[in-house]
């Protein structure tokens, strides 16, 4: 295993949809000076600037397949060996046992930081969000609701709700979070690196 920097931070963040991961990244970031690393990002980088790496991706996310454990790890392996004299956050990677592992093999994490948030906050609060089509606002019915029921408050159209934030299609969504990421907070919970918060930070 590498040294362990005494003066540079690696860090992971894990939270289930709608847990505010993507707020809570932005202000450890902005107050701890990392370099946020989201894998969604860099796939998503890759592929429009048609790299090597990119171009391999492009083959799974244009037949609607998820990118392999392995593909997915050198495209963020390769991202770090940029970085590698800063501090920095992971955000949506590792995914699995496998591909911590293989982080595990090039650098050590200093701590893993899970938003515990209950589902079903989530689900309730998630399942009060409605948008407007057109412009994309989105209301919450606690805590930004319109001013008429059901209306955009600038233009008096309906609001919609998303298939996604109906109340069971969270509910499948979390689901498979819990099964898919149980594996992988066991591995870094006996690693004695997990650092579980049930803080909720609204992601809107």
């Amino acid at each position: 295993m590498p040294p362990r920097p005494t003066s540079i931070l690696k860090a992971i963040i894990m939270g289930p949809p709608g847990s505010g991961k993507g707020t809570v990244s932005n202000r450890i970031v902005t107050k701890f000076s990392l370099h946020h690393i989201s894998s969604g990002d860099i796939l998503r980088h890759h592929i429009r600037n048609n790299t090597e790496l990119g171009v391999e991706a492009k083959k799974f996310t244009s037949s609607g397949l998820l990118v392999p454990d392995n593909l997915v790890t050198k495209l963020i392996l390769s991202e770090l060996k940029q970085i590698e004299d800063r501090s920095w956050l992971l955000d949506g990677f590792p995914r699995t046992v496998s591909q911590a592992e293989e982080l595990d093999s090039n650098y050590n994490v200093d701590v893993v930081l899970n938003l515990d948030v209950p589902f079903d906050t989530i689900t309730d609060r998630i399942s009060k969000r409605w948008i407007h089509p057109a412009s994309g606002r989105t209301y919450n019915l606690d805590f930004n609701p319109p001013v008429t029921a059901g209306k955009d408050d600038a233009t008096g159209e309906d609001l919609v709700q998303r298939e996604d934030d109906k109340p069971e299609s969270v509910k499948k969504r979390l689901e498979l979070y819990s099964d898919m990421t149980k594996p992988l907070l066991d591995y870094y919970r006996l690693e004695k690196l997990l650092l579980s918060t049930q803080t909720f930070v609204h992601p809107w």
